[in-house]
């Protein structure tokens, strides 16, 4: 592949109202939806993730083949790393014993050097630079390393640390305001669009196990499936709006 610039337009969305919301639902349906596949559906963990893992690099392999934004593509990416993310600390978890304590460590160290390499190379960690296939690929590793993260920080907040769902989702969505806050009052744009991408993965997930898990664990008992269902809907209501925005642009704009 080659690495230079080669005609590519940004590849990633403008950061609006409706980049955040479709976000935050993305990962509210990656921590359900890899429920529902692995225990309701009944495909249990490792393959979930095997088939989740195929998937996603089936839909990198359309991402990184294009050369402007796709939303259809662009968000179905999003979804498969957030569901791909959910099982790689699930696995971890679940299957081989490691702490969430440990995961969420390894994962901010990961998290961090990979950030750091990326800025080493490219000396730009802005999303409004996405224009070369060196750059798309550093973005999707942060954006895995950041799901696989928040997954586990997630975790380790509402479960180990026993705040709860509801507490769960209180505190994160609480430090994302901060962060908004921090951001209006004139924080770096680039820090700042950083960890709220990284604390919507924990609200996310709090949130979906909250709608999800039944009363008696502190949820409201809505089962992962109908939340999977009704949240994939509003996603495909808002990418196609989208999509057809870019569509009408081109048309203008040939």
């Amino acid at each position: 592949m080659n690495l230079d610039k080669a005609g590519w337009l940004n590849k990633v969305p403008e950061v609006t109202l409706s980049f955040w919301v479709i976000k935050i639902l993305s990962t509210t349906v990656g921590e359900t939806g890899a429920d529902f596949l692995s225990v309701n559906a009944g495909l249990g963990a490792a393959w979930t993730s095997i088939g989740m893992a195929a998937l996603l690099m089936l839909a990198l392999y359309f991402q990184l083949n294009t050369k402007a934004y796709s939303p259809r593509i662009y968000w179905l990416t999003v979804v498969l790393v957030s569901i791909v993310g959910t099982q790689i600390t699930d696995v971890m978890t679940d299957m081989l014993a490691i702490s969430l304590y440990t995961s969420t460590a390894l994962f901010a160290v990961l998290l961090t050097i990979n950030f750091l390499v990326w800025y080493k190379v490219e000396r730009n960690l802005s999303i409004r630079e996405i224009v070369t296939p060196r750059r798309e690929l550093f973005y999707w590793t942060t954006v895995l390393c950041t799901f696989a993260l928040g997954t586990a920080a997630g975790d380790l907040a509402t479960e180990a640390l026993g705040l709860g769902f509801t507490l769960g989702v209180f505190i994160f969505g609480a430090l994302i305001a901060a962060t908004l806050v921090a951001w209006r009052l004139g924080g770096n744009v680039v820090l700042t669009f950083w960890l709220a991408y990284i604390l919507t993965r924990p609200f996310g997930a709090s949130l979906g196990d909250l709608l999800t898990q039944a009363k008696t664990y502190g949820g409201l008992g809505m089962g992962a499936a109908w939340t999977s269902a009704i949240f994939l809907c509003v996603i495909v209501v808002l990418v196609g709006v989208a999509q057809i925005s870019v569509s009408n642009r081109k048309s203008v704009n040939p």
